[in-house]
């Protein structure tokens, strides 16, 4: 009888409990360890602490953890501001000083990037900050509706968990957003089906709430009406279908205002914006000045959005082109710019990641580009924008590690690093954002 030699499988560890020692952190603040020949990334351990950790997931080259007890803990562990952190999956950092989380960001940031890109050393300049309470101008609330215990629960989602934590008040989230959670606890009861409402966007624009209601079957007016009575400083919208959104209220246009550079920026409701609006008016601030933009400029504002950064380009250029590949967006950066008085903005749709038409922005007339990616970055882009030689790129990252894929490619394609600086636009979470100056050999 012939015997087939079947090799035994391999034990996971997934939901096992293991000690650990945690030797150092990478770019978003996870202790790192080692558990036989794997890597360990631990999330809530720092370095130099021993924790106890429960295993997420278990792969061939590493391992993925959350901490669960801390046994030795690090001179930088501090207690967490808010009474929810150890639940909320919204700050994964509060048990670090906010000066300690910012340090450690960056850090881990720089050894990523100088791993990817065999720099030396990184051009740092003094990072953008600003107020770490009450900075989040917009936010997605959880809803959960128990229909055997009739109770709802509205907060975020738990840590590593599907479920809603019940939260009364969020210590990140704008002052003016913050009678969101009692109102949809005392109204969401009410409904005929409460199950039917599953999440809220709420959204701060200049000085006016708004709140978006995603609901899976139609509300009565008079259930609207609910809603309305008991924010009634707030315009309430409904969102029956994805993208499909409708006022209960008279139409009123959200908007922001670029305060330095004196512009106004209108937008819908679903339409990108920056989280944090003082960070974003550093951030606008300081590419100008990083940019020394001039009236003899031409420049290539890519990912373009609504103008965040197109419009105040195009005040002190000679002509900005805005590329967007969102349609409504476009249009709604020709109208931001006229709106504005800005007749030296041309605005163009184009998927950015594809190869780029042969059209009439497509050509080496550029003297400075500006890019803004999503967290995907710039993965063709890229390529692109080397080819039409600008002298200098100025780049707007969310993602460290895409930003290094494509500043390696920016270096081996002739460009420098001139400055680099990060944007702290989520206090408390692991997200540090980028900005970085190019300039051409």
């Amino acid at each position: 009888m012939l015997n087939i030699y079947k090799a035994k499988p391999k034990t996971s560890l997934l939901g096992k409990t293991l000690t650990f020692q945690i030797d150092s952190a990478d770019y978003e603040v996870q202790g790192i360890s080692q558990y036989q020949q794997k890597i360990a990334f631990v999330s809530g351990a720092l370095p130099g602490e021993r924790v106890q950790a429960k295993i997420l997931e278990d792969k061939a080259g590493f391992i993925k953890a959350t901490t669960i007890k801390v046994l030795q803990p690090s001179v930088l562990r501090v207690t967490a501001p808010c009474h929810y952190a150890a639940i909320c999956g919204g700050c994964q950092l509060q048990h670090l000083s906010i000066q300690a989380q910012r340090d450690l960001k960056q850090q881990g940031i720089d050894q990523l990037i100088r791993h990817q890109t065999g720099l030396s050393a990184l051009p740092w300049q003094a990072m953008l900050v600003d107020d770490d309470h009450g900075y989040r101008r917009r936010a997605r609330i959880g809803i959960w509706y128990d229909k055997k215990q009739r109770r709802v629960s509205v907060g975020f989602r738990q840590s590593g968990d599907k479920h809603i934590v019940a939260i009364a008040n969020c210590m990140v989230l704008s002052p003016l957003l913050a009678p969101i959670f009692t109102v949809l606890n005392k109204i969401i009861p009410q409904l005929k089906d409460p199950a039917a409402v599953t999440h809220a966007e709420v959204l701060q624009a200049g000085e006016q709430a708004f709140v978006t209601l995603r609901h899976t079957k139609p509300l009565t007016v008079d259930e609207q009406q609910l809603f309305i009575a008991a924010w009634p400083e707030a315009v309430w919208l409904g969102e029956a279908e994805p993208s499909v959104i409708h006022y209960w209220q008279p139409d009123v246009q959200p908007h922001y205002y670029l305060a330095e550079q004196n512009l106004r920026l209108e937008f819908a409701t679903d339409a990108f914006i920056q989280i944090n609006a003082e960070l974003n008016q550093k951030m606008v601030t300081q590419a100008l000045n990083w940019l020394n933009i001039n009236a003899n400029d031409v420049v290539l504002d890519l990912y373009a959005g609504i103008g965040n950064f197109t419009l105040a380009l195009a005040q002190q250029a000679k002509t900005v082109y805005g590329i967007e590949g969102v349609s409504k967006m476009v249009q709604q950066l020709a109208t931001n710019a006229q709106l504005n008085g800005l007749s030296n903005v041309v605005a163009f749709q184009a998927d950015l990641h594809l190869a780029w038409p042969k059209t009439s922005w497509n050509k080496p007339i550029y003297t400075k580009v500006l890019l803004d990616p999503a967290r995907a970055g710039a993965v063709g882009a890229i390529e692109q924008i080397t080819k039409l030689k600008p002298q200098q790129i100025l780049y707007v990252s969310c993602n460290s590690a895409t930003f290094a894929r494509d500043a390696k490619h920016l270096l081996q394609s002739g460009y420098r690093l001139e400055k680099i600086c990060g944007v702290d636009m989520f206090a408390h979470t692991s997200h540090l954002e980028l900005m970085a100056s190019f300039s051409r050999l």
